[in-house]
């Protein structure tokens, strides 16, 4: 690729913004082009200025970088992009894969590993960072469901996605205007006919068989 990677940090945390331009600026082929300080405007500078990459906080003001992070994929697939976060739940991580982020990577982790990260996303690759990869990892067992099981119903459908974004029952309730308790039961068959024991593994195994 010609000239150095053109970057774009995301991050509400002054400090730590200071902390990743210098860290990065220390590597001549990266080139901060900007930086954000909320997800609506990481969206913003991501569509004017076109970066090869993002790196992408999880808990930002407006919108949070799950939502940011959907939104730039949408619209720029060829961007790629970097989480970035003290997050480290799996439904989270699950989440923020699923909106199409390239890799995953805890603050407080050395600079070469979000190198690493940045190196693996821009080639193509998705990034886990070995903090969080082991408790992922246990949830990537192929289903035991025979196809016929996995058919799920189209209100299924729409619960497994939005379970796929990271949203709680209530959550998921309000938006297809159900009841909780109906939504609880629909996630129970869900996580039934996907032969899985939590809603993590019931995203993952819907994001691998390509059913969201």
């Amino acid at each position: 690729m010609a000239g150095p990677l053109r970057i774009l940090i995301v991050e509400d945390d002054p400090m730590m913004q200071l902390g990743l331009e210098q860290s990065l600026t220390a590597y001549p082929q990266f080139e901060i082009i900007a930086q954000a300080e909320d997800g609506f405007s990481g969206v913003e500078a991501a569509r004017n200025l076109q970066p090869d990459l993002v790196v992408m906080d999880i808990g930002l003001p407006g919108l949070d970088g799950i939502a940011a992070t959907h939104q730039i994929k949408a619209e720029f697939p060829q961007i790629h992009v970097v989480i970035l976060t003290s997050h480290q739940s799996e439904t989270e991580v699950v989440a923020a894969l699923a909106s199409g982020a390239d890799a995953y990577c805890i603050k407080g982790a050395t600079v070469d590993r979000l190198v690493t990260a940045i190196t693996a996303a821009q080639e193509g690759a998705t990034y886990l960072d070995p903090q969080i990869a082991r408790q992922v990892v246990q949830h990537l067992r192929p289903p035991q469901a025979s196809p016929s099981g996995m058919q799920l119903s189209q209100r299924e459908m729409d619960v497994l996605q939005l379970m796929v974004e990271g949203l709680s029952n209530p959550e998921i309730a309000d938006k297809l205007f159900l009841s909780p308790n109906t939504i609880k039961t629909h996630v129970r068959g869900i996580m039934n006919k996907l032969s899985v024991d939590d809603r993590v593994q019931a995203a993952v195994v819907a994001l691998r068989t390509g059913l969201v």
